[in-house]
């Protein structure tokens, strides 16, 4: 049987019975039909719910009413961004959103590093295992469950924590309706919450780490911190990039349900972030422009902040995103 060769490298691949060219789009398309039919359904569901609803940011420009319609309603151009600016709450919601990303970032990111870093180093397979699928299981439970059980161990009148204090010879105080202690409450159940799970990828970057770096690190005389200091930690800076950029990607986005949950009228001066603002006057107050100027702005600026740490991190470790 013949079989068509290809004479020069890369402009033909070899196929018993035929000669496919480079550019032969149709024929690629045919030979990956079956793949193609596996990953439709993703690609109709993020048509479909991601990217068809983003004509939905154009009411931004309008005074939209729902009974107008989408093209029914004026259009306003900026006034709904100058309302924003124009408002008493715009500098203390961006305030609350920054200062919790960045104590977020400060505080939560470390912890599945350092925590993926003692795992990496049990040498009892069993235990190793075992904490470290007790540490990922608070991730799987809802932000409504989490907040639920702080309200529960920080109860001022049954708390266990609270009569831990009492016993200690401190007095019971409601945490949660203290403005002060709302970052160290919103920080504090996130890092219980993401960092067993966060852990697995750099448990996954520090399996790829070759383990004749240490071996020759040990005949030379380099002790445990040693090791740590000049192989495993300079092995895992890509990934450790790689999450940094995406996490600084979100640094306007806190998350609504978490903020909304351990929201109240006595720490609203800390707790109230864009996330919040968007719902009581977007959807709460049915001003729906309103709402999706500030939801697009702090797109825009996300967007905006993750392309200037990209390009910083480029030039610097030349590890970025693209």
């Amino acid at each position: 049987m013949k079989q068509s060769i290809a004479k020069k490298p890369g402009k033909y691949t070899t196929i018993p019975g035929r000669k496919i060219g480079k550019n032969n789009l149709l024929l690629k398309l045919q030979d990956g039909k079956y793949l193609l039919l596996m990953v439709l359904p993703a690609v109709v569901f993020y048509i479909l719910f991601k990217y068809v609803p983003m004509w939905g940011v154009l009411i931004s420009f309008q005074r939209y009413s729902p009974f107008k319609g989408f093209w029914g309603s004026p259009w306003v151009g900026l006034q709904q961004f100058e309302i924003f600016f124009s408002s008493p709450f715009w500098w203390r919601s961006v305030r609350n959103t920054l200062l919790l990303s960045l104590y977020s970032t400060f505080w939560s990111f470390p912890a599945p590093i350092l925590f993926a870093l003692i795992l990496n180093d049990v040498k009892n397979y069993k235990f190793k295992k075992l904490a470290q699928t007790i540490s990922y299981m608070p991730h799987f439970l809802s932000t409504v469950v989490v907040v639920g059980l702080f309200y529960m161990f920080l109860s001022p009148n049954t708390g266990p924590v609270q009569k831990l204090i009492v016993a200690m010879g401190g007095t019971k105080s409601d945490l949660f309706a203290q403005a002060k202690y709302f970052r160290t409450l919103f920080i504090s159940s996130g890092i219980w919450q993401s960092t067993g799970w966060g852990a697995i990828i750099y448990l996954a970057a520090l399996t790829n780490i070759d383990p004749t770096l240490y071996e020759s690190a040990t005949i030379d005389g380099a002790n445990k911190f040693q090791q740590l200091i000049y192989i495993t930690i300079p092995s895992i800076i890509p990934t450790i990039v790689i999450m940094l950029l995406l996490r600084l990607g979100h640094i306007l986005g806190v998350g609504f349900e978490k903020a909304f949950l351990l929201q109240n009228d006595a720490n609203h001066d800390t707790s109230d972030v864009l996330e919040t603002l968007v719902y009581r006057t977007g959807i709460a107050g049915g001003n729906y422009s309103y709402g999706t100027a500030i939801g697009l702005m702090t797109s825009v600026v996300n967007l905006c902040l993750l392309f200037i740490f990209n390009g910083i991190s480029r030039k610097i470790s030349e590890t970025s995103l693209w």
